[in-house]
């Protein structure tokens, strides 16, 4: 985000916006809005969209159901990382999960599909939280662009249109010589992470024409590979 004042801000999300003019906050932004931060009518403050949106608005009404602001201002901004989606494996560990998708989101990744393999421990989709999870990174990371959030019981399910990256210790490059070398905008890129323990030689061999890639010399644990990739994409990719 370029403009540096926006760094001061308290950022809030609305999915609502009214011929441009208004902008109404729902009911969950509402009592951090009046009860946390203790705003009032008259009150400037920021508002995003989740589309690429950041608009300065100013407090015109404020009821217990909703908030309504006038449009000020508008910043807009591209998302960089449009053509890139992380494929997380569900792990043991919620937190580290959690975490893991969170940090990933501060740094700009925007699209995710969270998928269980052969060796996966935890079962099933909690689709609600990760939702809560990723809309409060966006927000706390100042982004304008919501996170998109996918499930898929296998990676069998996923279809993957375009290239198809998988981290693994026997990698045969790293992920900074192949965006170095390889990357185009227009193309689309899956990053594949593995669960602990790995995906098994029959998943890998099952993807086919997918690269092998390590982020480093020594082996990481699933959520710190998913930090590690994120944050190289964030320095590499402009």
């Amino acid at each position: 985000m370029s403009d540096s004042f926006l760094s001061e801000i308290e950022l809030y999300y609305s999915d609502t916006t009214e011929d441009l003019k208004t902008l109404v906050l729902s009911q969950e932004e509402v009592h951090h809005l009046t009860k946390v931060m203790r705003h009032n009518a008259g009150d400037e403050i920021y508002v995003t969209d989740g589309k690429g949106n950041i608009y300065r608005t100013v407090i015109i009404d404020i009821s217990k159901r909703e908030v309504k602001t006038e449009i000020k201002q508008i910043y807009s901004y591209p998302n960089k990382f449009k053509n890139i989606t992380f494929c997380l494996p569900r792990l043991k560990n919620a937190e580290r999960f959690e975490a893991a998708l969170e940090k990933s989101i501060e740094l700009g990744i925007t699209d995710f599909i969270v998928f269980e393999s052969k060796r996966t421990v935890a079962r099933g989709e909690k689709l609600s939280r990760w939702n809560k999870i990723a809309l409060a990174a966006m927000k706390q990371s100042l982004r304008s662009w919501k996170p998109v959030i996918r499930y898929a019981e296998n990676l069998h399910k996923i279809s993957f249109n375009g290239e198809v990256i998988i981290f693994e210790q026997k990698g045969n490059g790293t992920l900074t010589e192949y965006l170095n070398n390889n990357y185009d905008n227009n193309k689309n890129y899956f990053f594949i992470f593995g669960p602990e323990g790995g995906l098994e030689y029959t998943e890998i061999e099952a993807l086919g024409n997918a690269s092998l890639l390590k982020l480093t010399g020594n082996r990481l644990r699933s959520e710190t590979a998913v930090i590690s990739a994120a944050a190289l994409l964030s320095t590499l990719i402009r």
